[in-house]
């Protein structure tokens, strides 16, 4: 018996991501990539909403952080951080530095490719 009342304190506690977000699946802009970086712009202690909103805003306010360390630090999936990120984005409380081209496949930039080059040819 104690064993069922533990479990059903356990399932109190936690919260289904979908209810984080309203339900929704997926941001009204365009899917973030995991590796965007996430910046706060304004005051955390301002921030409207649900905890996650605002435990984002403070975990970015000194530091940039990607959309996939943002979910591995609040413990939820990834989909949930990214509409929550998108929002925050959307009501301009977080700046998404989003990668670019070359970033995104540095292959393709011939300086990188030298320098692996120079780096093997060192050894």
């Amino acid at each position: 018996m104690a064993d069922i009342d533990d479990e059903l304190d356990d399932r109190a506690g936690t919260v289904r991501p979908y209810t984080v977000t309203g339900g929704r699946t997926r941001a009204g802009s365009e899917d973030l990539p995991l590796e965007s970086l996430v910046r706060t712009v304004t005051d955390p202690a301002h921030a409207p909403g649900v905890i996650e909103r605002r435990r984002i805003l403070e975990m970015t306010r000194d530091t940039m952080l990607s959309v996939a360390e943002l979910s591995a630090h609040l413990r939820l999936p990834l989909g949930v951080v990214r509409v929550l990120v998108a929002d925050l984005s959307d009501e301009r409380r977080v700046v998404v530095h989003r990668p670019t081209a070359a970033m995104a496949n540095p292959a393709t930039n011939l300086k990188v490719l030298e320098s692996v080059l120079n780096g093997i040819s060192a050894l």
